[in-house]
């Protein structure tokens, strides 16, 4: 199995989708002549053309109308956003248009649009470009919200997103463009609305999603050399969230911890904690635990970003608490 990056997996999703289908195009800033901000659609424009691969104004807002409207009349449109913190001026487009048109118009028309780009922290940007929307946008119906968390998932859901009748939010991040994964050769889709369990164990269940999936899997590592066996799973999927997969973890382990990246307040762990206990109580010997973010805007100072973000040291503590280990 080939080895490549998280940015290459996206690419061939895409590519291969424009390939299958011709009313499938790419449209974003600097997605065409410069080849992404991130190269994530480097050579596109060579195979596809300007009439698919649409570099567009600095104009979230703008370009979110165009392509919705695209998808009402049949196109297939993904729209890339540089960085989901500008996507904040769409939002109106996302929300008030692409969401609920479906139930607007007595489902006249379907809106088959994915909107896709970075999210979350991204290094010292600061708080204007460093927050995560998992959550925001989950809280929307109509929306469907992906967080691919290594190469193999961001095609097989990227793919399964571009052929959704419904519009669906990817949320990638600049920090793992670079990330290397297996990725078949061949033609694969991964379901959304699928759980995977990246870790088995029977002691905690500790569930994340996106880029967090990396301070997850590093704190059951270090749990392990302690004796402590955790299953890790991975969401995928934000909306719709399969709740089945977590529930049948946490009646094995009986202790849960959650790892967002979203800050506290209603929060996507939050929402996990209350269908847990609303649905596992009786198998619960210990109250559910969430790591977020700090509860402040991500500040610029790398010792601020460090102490304010979930990392794996948080994690094993939080663990170490639902099982009565700590001093």
């Amino acid at each position: 199995m080939r080895t490549i990056q998280f940015r290459e997996a996206l690419n061939e999703a895409m590519s291969e989708e424009m390939r299958r289908d011709p009313s499938v195009f790419l449209m974003g800033e600097e997605v065409a002549e410069y080849d992404g901000a991130y190269k994530v659609s480097k050579g596109m424009l060579a195979e596809f053309g300007p009439q698919r691969i649409i570099d567009t104004p600095i104009s979230e807002l703008g370009f979110t109308a165009i392509g919705v409207g695209a998808a009402m009349n049949g196109l297939r449109p993904i729209v890339e956003f540089m960085t989901w913190n500008f996507a904040i001026l769409a939002s109106d487009q996302i929300i008030n248009h692409a969401a609920k048109m479906l139930q607007m118009s007595g489902g006249q028309f379907h809106i088959p649009i994915v909107f896709r780009g970075g999210n979350g922290s991204a290094g010292q940007l600061a708080a204007t470009h460093s927050q995560s929307f998992e959550a925001f946008y989950a809280n929307i119906p109509g929306l469907k919200v992906v967080t691919p968390s290594n190469p193999y998932d961001a095609k097989g859901l990227l793919k399964s997103a571009i052929r959704d009748d419904d519009p669906v939010l990817v949320m990638e991040s600049e920090r793992m463009y670079g990330d290397k994964g297996e990725v078949p050769d061949g033609e694969y889709l991964v379901p959304i609305g699928l759980a995977h369990v990246a870790r088995m164990g029977t002691d905690v269940t500790i569930v994340s999603f996106g880029k967090m999936m990396k301070v997850a899997l590093a704190a059951a590592e270090e749990l392990q050399k302690e004796g402590v066996n955790a299953e890790v799973i991975d969401l995928r999927t934000i909306r719709p969230l399969d709740t089945a997969t977590i529930l049948a973890s946490v009646k094995k382990t009986n202790r849960l911890v959650v790892v967002d990246e979203n800050f506290p307040m209603v929060s996507i762990a939050s929402d996990v904690a209350y269908r847990v206990q609303k649905d596992a109580f009786d198998f619960l010997d210990a109250p559910v635990l969430r790591i977020n973010q700090a509860d402040t805007p991500l500040p610029f100072s790398p010792p601020l970003i460090e102490a304010s973000l979930p990392n794996p040291a948080r994690v094993v503590a939080a663990v170490k608490e639902v099982m009565y280990l700590r001093k």
